[in-house]
Protein backbone atom coordinates (compact mmCIF):
# COMPACT_ATOMS: atom_id res chain seq x y z
CA UNK A 1 0.00 0.00 0.00
CA UNK A 2 2.75 2.49 0.59
CA UNK A 3 4.41 1.77 -2.52
CA UNK A 4 1.11 2.20 -4.60
CA UNK A 5 0.49 5.63 -2.67
CA UNK A 6 3.62 7.06 -3.63
CA UNK A 7 2.07 5.89 -7.31
CA UNK A 8 4.04 2.72 -8.15
CA UNK A 9 1.90 1.11 -10.57
CA UNK A 10 2.58 -2.71 -10.39
CA UNK A 11 2.69 -2.47 -6.51
CA UNK A 12 -0.84 -1.03 -6.81
CA UNK A 13 -1.94 -4.05 -9.29
CA UNK A 14 -0.04 -7.14 -7.11
CA UNK A 15 -1.92 -4.95 -4.15
CA UNK A 16 -5.25 -5.04 -5.63
CA UNK A 17 -4.60 -8.93 -7.02
CA UNK A 18 -3.88 -9.85 -3.20
CA UNK A 19 -6.40 -8.10 -1.49
CA UNK A 20 -9.32 -9.26 -3.91
CA UNK A 21 -8.35 -13.00 -2.87
CA UNK A 22 -7.66 -12.04 0.68
CA UNK A 23 -11.55 -10.75 0.63
CA UNK A 24 -12.86 -13.44 -1.31
CA UNK A 25 -11.91 -15.27 1.68
CA UNK A 26 -13.30 -13.03 4.15
CA UNK A 27 -17.05 -12.59 2.46
CA UNK A 28 -17.22 -16.36 2.31
CA UNK A 29 -17.23 -17.06 5.65
CA UNK A 30 -20.18 -14.36 6.21
CA UNK A 31 -21.97 -15.36 3.42
CA UNK A 32 -24.15 -17.71 1.52
CA UNK A 33 -24.28 -16.87 -1.80
CA UNK A 34 -20.89 -16.74 -3.63
CA UNK A 35 -22.14 -14.22 -6.07
CA UNK A 36 -23.04 -11.46 -3.23
CA UNK A 37 -19.11 -12.66 -1.64
CA UNK A 38 -17.84 -11.25 -5.21
CA UNK A 39 -20.02 -8.86 -5.79
CA UNK A 40 -18.76 -7.54 -2.14
CA UNK A 41 -14.84 -7.61 -3.44
CA UNK A 42 -15.60 -5.59 -6.04
CA UNK A 43 -17.33 -2.99 -4.29
CA UNK A 44 -14.37 -3.11 -1.62
CA UNK A 45 -11.89 -2.89 -4.14
CA UNK A 46 -13.64 -0.06 -5.58
CA UNK A 47 -14.24 1.76 -1.91
CA UNK A 48 -10.02 1.59 -1.56
CA UNK A 49 -8.92 2.82 -4.63
CA UNK A 50 -11.45 5.81 -3.58
CA UNK A 51 -10.60 5.92 0.01
CA UNK A 52 -6.75 5.06 -0.57
CA UNK A 53 -5.81 8.68 0.37
CA UNK A 54 -7.22 8.18 4.00
CA UNK A 55 -5.08 5.53 5.11
CA UNK A 56 -2.62 6.67 7.72
CA UNK A 57 0.72 5.04 6.99
CA UNK A 58 1.64 4.92 10.44
CA UNK A 59 -1.45 2.79 11.37
CA UNK A 60 -1.42 -1.27 10.62
CA UNK A 61 -2.86 -1.53 7.07
CA UNK A 62 -4.98 -4.49 8.00
CA UNK A 63 -6.81 -2.67 10.37
CA UNK A 64 -7.92 0.03 8.09
CA UNK A 65 -8.71 -2.47 5.21
CA UNK A 66 -11.09 -4.75 8.06
CA UNK A 67 -12.75 -1.79 8.80
CA UNK A 68 -13.93 -1.11 5.10
CA UNK A 69 -14.65 -4.43 4.24
CA UNK A 70 -16.69 -4.68 7.17
CA UNK A 71 -18.60 -1.58 6.44
CA UNK A 72 -19.49 -3.28 3.08
CA UNK A 73 -20.73 -6.01 4.94
CA UNK A 74 -23.32 -3.99 7.09
CA UNK A 75 -24.17 -2.22 4.03
CA UNK A 76 -24.75 -5.05 2.33
CA UNK A 77 -27.20 -6.63 5.22
CA UNK A 78 -29.05 -3.46 5.08
CA UNK A 79 -30.06 -3.15 1.66
CA UNK A 80 -31.06 -6.78 1.82
CA UNK A 81 -32.81 -6.22 5.07
CA UNK A 82 -31.04 -9.45 5.71
CA UNK A 83 -30.20 -10.78 9.47
CA UNK A 84 -28.11 -13.07 10.25
CA UNK A 85 -29.18 -15.48 12.76
CA UNK A 86 -27.41 -18.71 13.91
CA UNK A 87 -28.46 -21.56 16.20
CA UNK A 88 -26.51 -20.53 19.52
CA UNK A 89 -23.96 -22.93 19.29
CA UNK A 90 -22.73 -21.31 16.54
CA UNK A 91 -22.67 -17.61 17.65
CA UNK A 92 -19.07 -18.52 19.60
CA UNK A 93 -17.43 -19.13 15.54
CA UNK A 94 -18.63 -15.96 14.88
CA UNK A 95 -17.32 -13.74 17.79
CA UNK A 96 -14.05 -15.64 17.41
CA UNK A 97 -13.44 -14.66 14.03
CA UNK A 98 -14.75 -10.63 14.75
CA UNK A 99 -12.05 -10.77 17.48
CA UNK A 100 -9.36 -12.88 15.61
CA UNK A 101 -9.13 -9.94 13.26
CA UNK A 102 -8.74 -7.14 15.82
CA UNK A 103 -5.94 -9.10 17.35
CA UNK A 104 -4.17 -9.46 14.07
CA UNK A 105 -4.77 -5.51 14.13
CA UNK A 106 -3.48 -5.34 17.57
CA UNK A 107 -0.33 -7.51 16.92
CA UNK A 108 0.48 -5.44 14.39
CA UNK A 109 0.25 -2.25 16.09
CA UNK A 110 2.06 -4.08 19.16
CA UNK A 111 5.13 -5.30 16.40
CA UNK A 112 5.50 -2.47 15.28
CA UNK A 113 5.70 -0.67 18.60
CA UNK A 114 8.21 -3.06 19.91
CA UNK A 115 10.78 -1.35 17.65
CA UNK A 116 10.52 1.97 19.09
CA UNK A 117 12.09 3.11 22.14
CA UNK A 118 10.44 2.63 25.53
CA UNK A 119 9.58 6.13 26.31
CA UNK A 120 8.08 7.10 22.37
CA UNK A 121 6.41 3.51 22.73
CA UNK A 122 4.50 5.14 26.03
CA UNK A 123 3.91 8.68 24.46
CA UNK A 124 2.13 6.83 21.28
CA UNK A 125 0.61 4.57 23.42
CA UNK A 126 -0.87 7.10 25.59
CA UNK A 127 -1.93 9.97 23.02
CA UNK A 128 -2.88 7.43 19.76
CA UNK A 129 -4.17 4.43 21.76
CA UNK A 130 -5.26 5.42 24.75
CA UNK A 131 -6.68 8.60 23.49
CA UNK A 132 -4.96 10.90 26.52
CA UNK A 133 -4.50 14.62 25.37
CA UNK A 134 -1.26 15.92 25.35
CA UNK A 135 -1.53 17.50 28.60
CA UNK A 136 -2.83 14.34 30.47
CA UNK A 137 0.17 12.46 28.25
CA UNK A 138 2.89 15.34 29.64
CA UNK A 139 1.09 15.27 33.37
CA UNK A 140 1.23 11.61 33.18
CA UNK A 141 5.16 11.33 31.96
CA UNK A 142 6.41 14.00 34.16
CA UNK A 143 7.12 15.84 30.16
CA UNK A 144 6.34 19.15 28.88
CA UNK A 145 3.13 19.41 26.17
CA UNK A 146 5.83 20.21 23.74
CA UNK A 147 8.02 17.73 24.34
CA UNK A 148 4.75 15.01 24.30
CA UNK A 149 4.22 16.67 20.89
CA UNK A 150 7.77 15.81 19.61
CA UNK A 151 7.90 12.67 20.79
CA UNK A 152 4.44 11.50 19.58
CA UNK A 153 5.25 12.89 15.77
CA UNK A 154 8.82 11.46 15.40
CA UNK A 155 7.82 7.91 16.79
CA UNK A 156 4.75 8.32 14.35
CA UNK A 157 7.51 9.37 11.44
CA UNK A 158 9.70 6.39 12.57
CA UNK A 159 7.05 3.83 12.31
CA UNK A 160 5.81 5.12 9.01
CA UNK A 161 9.28 4.57 7.82
CA UNK A 162 9.47 1.33 9.06
CA UNK A 163 6.34 -0.48 7.11
CA UNK A 164 7.78 2.12 4.32
CA UNK A 165 11.07 -0.39 4.51
CA UNK A 166 9.66 -3.15 5.02
CA UNK A 167 11.37 -3.16 8.84
CA UNK A 168 9.56 -4.23 11.78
Amino acid sequence: MLAASQGDGAAYRALLAALASHLRAYYARRLARSADAEDLVQETLIAIHVKRATYDPALPFTAWLHAIARYKLIDHFRRSRLRRTLPLEDAASVVAEERTEAAEAARDVERLLAALPEARRNLIRHVKLEGLSTAEAAAKTGLSESAVKVGVHRGLKKLARMIREGTR
